[in-house]
């Protein structure tokens, strides 16, 4: 497998991402969109997860298909975002047809970033809004890094970010991942530069930095955030036509490419999440390899797309903790 053309979850045909921020809050929002509803699943691994409409995605419920997958700072109140994309997708005549009533279907998870410098003293809860923005602004190409539900993420000792990356298997199917990294854990083999990701790294995607030399496989890591603080929330997706349970698969075997990324994940603290999304596009030419290989490729992409946001994060004045660039030079 090699990554798409633009190494990005769009490389999957109508599927678009919008970003919007607000960097003196310090947060932000990301959507997925299709060009038409997709198939979604999810799977919850962290101990502190925050989500809207994500019971519907298991495969015995109703709806079978979603217009929409928000990925938002905020905590609790950045839950709100998804509503902010359901108002812009209603507009628009998208939704679930209830009576004649369009009703968009718009699951979503949030990360914790109250207490990153920002200023949190709104008078009205900006979410909304950044949601709306998010969804008008879905394109095929998308800025990594410092952005979106990125914008205001902190990892373990780096400032976090939205990363993502897609391969293309050799049947032709495409699997990306997109990812918004705030976590307990460290990103890179102690204080890098090297990544724990680096042996799934395509092409330099985040500096070809090779192996870290700096593991002890007897350190005990430190609890850096406290509870509910971190949180790594992420969205794969694939071009081929899987069932809701099939999705629901490749989102766990996903959570294997976090834990190859950060370390630790998963913890109690954490609410570490995986969206899975199928446009159906590609039909499966055989039903038992054909989603063996795409979970594999889930993990693999989300591996890098973590690396990727945290490599890509920018310097701003006032952060709390330096970026990627800013620390090692890169």
């Amino acid at each position: 497998m090699k990554p798409g053309p633009r190494n990005l979850i769009t490389d999957i045909a109508g599927l678009r991402v919008g970003n919007a921020e607000d960097h003196r809050v310090r947060t932000g929002s990301t959507v997925v969109v299709g060009d038409r509803p997709f198939t979604a699943a999810v799977h919850v691994m962290g101990g502190a997860p925050g989500t809207r409409e994500t019971d519907l995605l298991a495969p015995d419920k109703l709806v079978q298909e979603v217009d929409a997958l928000v990925l938002s700072g905020g905590s609790a109140f950045g839950l709100d975002a998804a509503s902010g994309v359901a108002d812009g997708l209603r507009g628009l005549g998208r939704g679930f047809d209830v009576g004649g009533q369009k009703v968009p279907i718009v699951p979503g998870a949030i990360l914790f970033d109250l207490l990153n410098g920002g200023d949190k003293s709104w008078d009205e809860n900006p979410y909304k809004g950044l949601g709306r923005a998010a969804l008008m602004a879905a394109a095929a190409d998308f800025a990594l890094g410092t952005a979106g539900a990125g914008t205001g993420a902190l990892v373990h000792d780096l400032k976090g970010g939205l990363g993502s990356a897609s391969v293309v298997l050799e049947s032709g199917i495409t699997v990306g991942a997109l990812v918004a990294v705030n976590a307990l854990g460290r990103v890179t083999v102690g204080v890098g530069p090297e990544f724990w990701a680096a042996p799934f790294e395509m092409g330099g995607e985040f500096g070809g930095l090779g192996l870290g030399r700096g593991f002890d496989p007897g350190a005990e890591p430190p609890l850096m955030k406290r509870l509910g603080e971190a949180t790594t929330i992420a969205i794969v997706a694939t071009d081929a036509a899987l069932t809701k349970a099939q999705a629901q698969r490749m989102a766990v075997a996903a959570h294997d490419g976090m834990a190859r990324a950060i370390v630790p994940a998963h913890t109690p603290f954490d609410g570490d999440l995986v969206f899975a999304a199928a446009t159906g596009a590609r039909p499966l030419a055989d039903p038992v390899l054909d989603p063996f290989l795409i979970g594999h490729a889930a993990a693999t992409c989300l591996a890098r797309a973590i690396a990727r946001g945290v490599h890509a994060s920018t310097a701003r004045a006032g952060d709390l903790m330096p970026s990627w660039a800013a620390r090692h030079g890169g």
